[in-house]
């Protein structure tokens, strides 16, 4: 499985490339590789997915960021009352399309690919529904980062909260809003394994 996820790396360098410019905000360019691998596991877990969209999807899909004041992601996009819906959720999804685009453009995909993309990207956080299998295996992947050690790490000073602390929401809050079963199986393994490293019983 491994050596898949090397191969994929490798064809979809060229996406990494060009959104590499949008990654440096919002530890981006920690959060997408991340989401990155596991939505390339997912993929192996659900041939009939198409892998190329799910790969590009996730790459892409937090580009939008890169337009928002950084006080202003996470004040208002994660320390803020019902953040999931705050105005900067949706405009980082609306400025993710607006990006997207044109650097698929000049990558070279079609008019048809491009718009399944954005279909993903827009209402990634904020829709209460995935509309395909792609979009529930990017809309899982996007999550599954948070339950690494990098990603409570990260997460813990998004939110305010200790590791311990955010562990613990991670448990009660994110794992019932993954789609797929196999999600819920990496999420739990991982969530363990990093509560032990990181003593969050303790600390």
């Amino acid at each position: 499985m491994q050596t898949v996820i090397n191969n994929a790396a490798k064809t979809h360098k060229l996406v990494f490339q060009a959104a590499e410019k949008y990654m440096r905000v919002r530890k981006n360019d920690v959060h997408i590789p991340i989401s990155y691998y596991y939505a390339m596991l997912l993929a192996d877990a659900y041939p009939a997915a198409d892998r190329e969209l799910v790969a590009v999807a996730i790459i892409l899909h937090d580009i939008g960021w890169y337009s928002i004041d950084e006080d202003d992601i996470f004040k208002k996009g994660f320390q803020s009352e019902n953040f999931m819906q705050s105005d900067v959720r949706y405009l980082h999804e609306s400025e993710g399309v607006r990006l997207s685009q044109p650097l698929l453009k000049d990558l070279g995909y079609d008019d048809t690919f491009i718009e399944k993309v954005i279909t993903i990207i827009d209402g990634h956080d904020t829709r209460g529904f995935a509309k395909s299998l792609e979009d529930e295996i990017v809309r899982d992947a996007d999550k599954l980062w948070r339950f690494t050690v990098a990603g409570v790490s990260v997460a813990c000073d998004w939110f305010k909260q200790t590791p311990g602390k955010y562990c613990a929401r991670l448990g009660t809050d994110i794992i019932p809003q993954l789609h797929l079963k196999e999600s819920k199986e990496m999420a739990e393994a991982d969530l363990k394994a990093t509560e032990i490293m990181l003593q969050a019983d303790t600390l």
